[in-house]
């Protein structure tokens, strides 16, 4: 029998960073305050977690965001109190909408001085913070004594790792910080489980539809990347010979380059994943971890329902049946109801080795006869400015399926989920959920810290730069060898197109008056620079960039005229206007 360890004299702000060091944690994002200070000395005194000071607590937000999805750990994202902490709040919405696990810590001025108009008070007085932040997390609570500040923060952690992640919030009020307190630090693993579990009768009756299915398909979701599922899901449809389209967050879970992939189905759907599962032929779908939500069904196309059975697999039970009715819901993890369902395949497969779905030479010639691009001659373009889809040829020409590609919100994501291919599963990564602009362009420095072996490169448009490319600066100071790619096409192009295809051009709202020199902004960050405006020059740039070793950023100017693959959005928003969903 393990003894538990005696209790030992700490300060309540050291004894959060234990534990976060007891997580795992390496680095904590954020801009320091009056009111936090004591938790950066308690960073600095007990070692081991770098301190990575942002331009922004937004930015902040993003990089944690990014660390967790990359490193599968607890992202930390600090400010002090009042403005430091609102700015936080979309990089925690993002999280909160993508389900990444996060610990969003925010100081608050002393217990002493609340509802008496204390310098940047957060409190329920006026301007709660707490409150604030209860809709973009699982959690979010202020700590209510010094005392109490294990048991917070074990529960908090334990709510951001469990079940369907997502952030939590703690608020710390300062003069609980640097009090003493007795206290034994615990394992993760005596205050929180890993996931497991799944629903094996459940699992029996999803291997009995999908052994009997003539023409079945998978669907997979963000969940596979989130529980680390690909080699499960991979098994699974080359044993059944099953095509398996991805939503676009979860792009790349699935490699691209396998017979079996149609591509992203959704917003910027490749045409095979379309044809494929708006037949209203398929006969049994499987879902795996993904709500089924406008960007990853083309609008809600009610030809996504087939013509027997959905079997939904999700962690949260909320999202079963919740848009399109499952015949059959598996509730559990993805990795381990997915391992299940190969184990349970097999079993059967060895009692029904004839079956009656599509072998490989039937779904090779689907593939060949049909176009899996819109326009895949621009691809190859030579003209001025550069078309987007020949950019991304270049971009795929120039890294290896292992670096790690961040896309950013705009038209960046429509060309990226269309046109390029993502061959090793868990190496793109994009916010759908909450689709903020600036995520990509500072999330890419979260994601390099979570696994500084791969390279990275981060896709972003000129007006997603403009937002958060200050973080350029970050990565700069920390000697981070990563690139960004921003399209320069002089304004919000995703929005140009929707005014264009929506009123006709009839006004224009979204194009600079001057266009952004972003090499020059950059150059003044620190970063090395290129401007990549004729053909060949992106592949010929980023090959450079890449092997710098330094932060470097290629502006690109593109064709704002081009309009990229997104009519499946511009068709629902016409269906809301019209209030027809």
């Amino acid at each position: 029998m393990t003894m538990a360890p005696s209790p030992k004299e700490t300060t309540a702000v050291r004894l959060l960073v234990e534990y976060l060091k007891g997580e795992g944690v390496e680095y904590v994002f954020g801009i320091p305050g009056g009111a936090l200070m004591p938790f950066y000395e308690a960073v600095f005194d007990l070692g081991g977690i770098t301190p990575v000071l942002a331009k922004h607590e937004g930015g902040a937000a993003f990089m944690a965001d990014g660390y967790a999805r990359v490193s599968g750990r607890l992202g930390v994202c600090c400010s002090t109190t009042g403005p430091g902490a609102t700015n936080l709040i979309t990089g925690v919405a993002c999280a909160y909408a993508d389900s990444i696990p996060m610990l969003v810590l925010t100081a608050q001025v002393a217990t002493s001085g609340f509802g008496k108009g204390a310098f940047q008070e957060s409190t329920s007085h006026g301007i709660d913070v707490v409150d604030m932040l209860k809709s973009v997390t699982k959690s979010s609570v202020m700590i209510p004594s010094a005392d109490k500040t294990g048991d917070v923060v074990k529960a908090a952690i334990r709510t951001a790792m469990s079940g369907r992640k997502g952030p939590v919030h703690i608020n710390f009020p300062m003069d609980f910080m640097k009090k003493p307190v007795k206290a034994a630090v615990a394992t993760p693993a005596e205050y929180r489980v890993t996931a497991s579990q799944f629903d094996r009768e459940a699992i029996k009756e999803a291997s009995r539809e999908l052994m009997n299915a003539k023409k079945p398909a998978i669907l997979a979701g963000s969940g596979v990347n989130l529980s680390g599922a690909h080699e499960e899901l991979r098994k699974l449809a080359e044993k059944l010979n099953i095509p398996v389209a991805t939503s676009p967050k979860a792009k790349g879970a699935f490699p691209e380059n396998h017979l079996l992939s149609l591509g992203v189905f959704g917003f910027g759907s490749s045409l095979h994943a379309e044809k494929y599962l708006l037949s209203e032929d398929v006969d049994v779908l499987l879902v795996i971890g993904t709500s089924l939500g406008e960007p990853s069904t083309c609008g809600w196309d009610s030809r996504l329902q087939p013509k027997k059975a959905i079997i939904q697999i999700d962690i949260d039970p909320q999202e079963i049946s919740k848009n399109y009715p499952a015949a059959y819901g598996v509730l559990g993890d993805a990795k381990a109801a997915l391992r299940e369902l190969n184990f349970q395949v097999e079993r059967d497969l060895s009692r029904l080795p004839d079956r009656n779905g599509a072998g490989p030479r039937e779904i090779r010639e689907f593939k060949e006869s049909n176009p899996r691009y819109i326009t895949p001659e621009k691809m190859d373009s030579e003209a001025l400015p550069l078309k987007p889809q020949r950019v991304i040829r270049e971009i795929q020409q120039a890294i290896s399926d292992d670096t790690m590609l961040f896309v950013d919100a705009g038209t960046s994501v429509f060309w990226a989920f269309h046109y390029f291919s993502s061959c090793e599963p868990g190496n793109f990564y994009v916010n759908t959920g909450f689709f903020s602009m600036g995520h990509g362009t500072a999330a890419c420095i979260g994601g390099k810290l979570g696994n500084p072996k791969k390279p990275v490169v981060a896709l972003v448009g000129d007006a997603a730069f403009a937002m958060n490319g200050m973080e350029v600066h970050t990565a700069v100071e920390m000697e981070l060898p990563l690139v960004w790619v921003v399209l320069n096409n002089g304004g919000h192009g995703m929005i140009y197109h929707g005014e264009r295809m929506q009123f006709g051009g009839k006004f224009t709202t979204s194009v600079f008056g001057k266009r952004l020199h972003i090499a020059e902004i950059a150059k003044g960050l620190g970063a090395l620079t290129f401007q990549a405006k004729k053909p060949g020059e992106v592949k010929s740039c980023l090959l450079e960039a890449l092997k710098s070793g330094r932060p470097a950023v290629i502006e690109v100017e593109t064709d704002l005229g081009e309009a990229p693959p997104m009519g499946t959005r511009v068709n629902t928003l016409e269906k809301m206007f019209a209030k027809e969903i």
